[in-house]
């Protein structure tokens, strides 16, 4: 099919075609015009052209699969909360794999070895690590955040903050040394619930 053929046609008109016939064809045409318009929601979510041009195609099968289970009267603001739905869905299992991966990198120098088992059995580890950060102060935050979950060097942290390298090396470590206590203490009051003081 032409869309251009068909771009007299009203969304609604194009639908109702859909839910008479079921071809998919008439949601080709439907996502055609609204493709522009996912991409910049998933470049204004995932700040990554590659990253928001596969999830345009997993809204593309996610719409179809919708589509014939569920009747949509306004598909234009339909399918743009489909698209920052998937968007913020995938921001969270980032978010989740980031938080592991601090939690590995704070947990695994050898002088601060500890029993990662207790980490790892525990479902509660991403919420106790999100409450520890919490609980740092503005600058420790703000460097560990930045070095740990977003990969950043000492150099681009002193250039983010305006802090001194002296000052960013001594708030990432204070930072990561209370965190880890704080995530122990946690972790054994959650364990332990009778130890909580």
């Amino acid at each position: 099919m032409n869309a251009g053929k068909y771009a007299h046609i009203t969304d609604q008109e194009l639908l109702a075609k859909f839910h008479a016939d079921h071809n998919n064809e008439w949601l080709g045409i439907l996502l055609e015009r609204y493709t522009l318009l996912l991409l910049g929601v998933c470049m204004k979510y995932l700040k990554n052209e590659d990253d928001a041009k596969d999830s345009v195609q997993q809204i593309f099968l996610k719409v179809i699969q919708e589509l014939h289970k569920y009747k949509v009267e306004y598909f234009k603001s339909w399918v743009y909360m489909v698209a920052k739905n998937y968007c913020l869905m995938k921001l969270r299992d980032k978010q989740g794999k980031l938080a592991t991966s601090l939690n590995e990198n704070i947990h695994s120098t050898p002088d601060e070895e500890l029993d990662k088992q207790v980490f790892l059995q525990n479902d509660k580890t991403l919420e106790v690590m999100e409450e520890a950060l919490g609980e740092l102060n503005a600058e420790q935050k703000q460097c560990v955040t930045l070095f740990y979950l977003q990969k950043k060097s000492y150099q681009e942290i002193n250039e983010l903050t305006g802090f001194s390298m002296l000052q960013v090396k001594s708030y990432i470590q204070n930072g990561k040394r209370n965190l880890r206590i704080s995530i122990e203490r946690k972790l054994g009051e959650k364990t332990n619930p009778g130890n909580a003081r």
